[in-house]
């Protein structure tokens, strides 16, 4: 696997590299989202990845690689956190996103008896549980979340949801479950644009107290045929999080390694890249990575030499893909 999607994101993080440099550091932040990635990738500890002979397999690779602990000391910082939304940016198609969208958390649980001091107990699956939670905001066909945010497991996903129904104003429908259920989220769906549909009781609406006008027409939705057939597609966002740990790579359970609330969230944004390159690689969405990679030296401003891209790095053996199975980057 790590064969197949490792060419795409390389590529895209020099291409993005070209544009973003940091001063007076030895190491730019490509260099250690790259290793941050290849760790992410295999799932191993960024210790593993930082050690040359674990890159045998690849001459896609930074020039030189970083120690363990320059990683952990800046890989939380504000560069790294500018670059990974510059990527974000590219892998994810231009344009207006479509009509439907689909807000959700996921539980990343972590061991009862684990020593993390920023992990918290919550509501996990089936359960209680504790870890922290996935929060999204994922417009239908899109690779990446318009929005996500990473939270200890005991903060609520109705206060998560106004704060990511801001970051991706629109029109259209979002659908969420019956989580989202409040007052406050269905009036901030509508002053960004789009209606909210969640469930509803079956005698919402009538009441003394002020309701919502956002409810109210959920409410009304829900009633007719079309808003039945509406919110029955939520199901896309169980089929979208079980896709996205269904492979090698995947965002699986947390491992013990990745603990603390930056280290989980940025564990969280290399799977989530990892796994934009292998939808845009299975739909064939070319638009973003069409241009990256067609100059294999792959040159970074500011940085001389960190990379040893080339024509021959990207070959890929033809005793297991023939030329007809190849991917269309190449």
């Amino acid at each position: 696997m790590e064969r197949e999607l490792w060419p795409p994101l390389y590529h895209v993080l020099c291409d993005v590299a070209k544009d973003f440099t940091q001063k007076y550091v030895s190491y730019h932040p490509w260099v250690l989202v790259a290793v941050l990635c290849w760790a992410a990738l295999h799932d191993r500890p960024l210790s593993w990845a930082c050690n040359p002979r674990h890159w045998s397999t690849t001459r896609l690779r930074p020039a030189r690689i970083p120690s363990a602990s320059t990683l952990s000391r800046r890989l939380d910082g504000l560069a790294v956190g500018a670059f990974l939304r510059l990527v974000e940016q590219r892998l994810r198609p231009q344009g207006d996103r479509r009509l439907l969208a689909l807000l959700d958390g996921k539980p990343l649980p972590v061991s009862g008896v684990s020593k993390d001091r920023e992990a918290r107990w919550g509501r996990g699956a089936g359960g209680q549980a504790k870890g922290y939670k996935r929060h999204t905001l994922w417009a239908s066909g899109r690779p990446l979340p318009e929005a996500w945010e990473l939270t200890p497991l005991n903060e609520a996903e109705s206060v998560v949801a106004r704060r990511l129904l801001r970051q991706a104003p629109g029109a259209g429908y979002v659908l969420a479950d019956g989580n989202s259920d409040r007052g406050p989220v269905f009036d901030e769906a509508a002053a960004q644009g789009p209606q909210l549909v969640a469930p509803l009781p079956a005698n919402a609406g009538p009441g003394h107290r002020p309701q919502s006008a956002a409810r109210r027409r959920c409410r009304d939705l829900l009633q007719g045929e079309f808003g039945r057939a509406l919110y029955a597609l939520r199901g896309r966002i169980e089929r979208t999080y079980g896709n996205a740990v269904s492979f090698a790579g995947g965002l699986g359970p947390l491992p013990a390694w990745v603990r603390g609330r930056d280290r989980v969230r940025t564990w969280v944004w290399a799977k989530l890249l990892i796994n934009a390159v292998r939808i845009q690689r299975k739909q064939q969405l070319t638009s973003p990575l069409q241009n990256v990679g067609q100059q294999r030296d792959c040159p970074v401003a500011g940085a001389p030499g960190l990379c040893q891209a080339s024509r021959s790095l990207t070959t890929w053996p033809d005793t297991s893909v023939s030329r007809r199975s190849r991917p269309p980057w190449k």
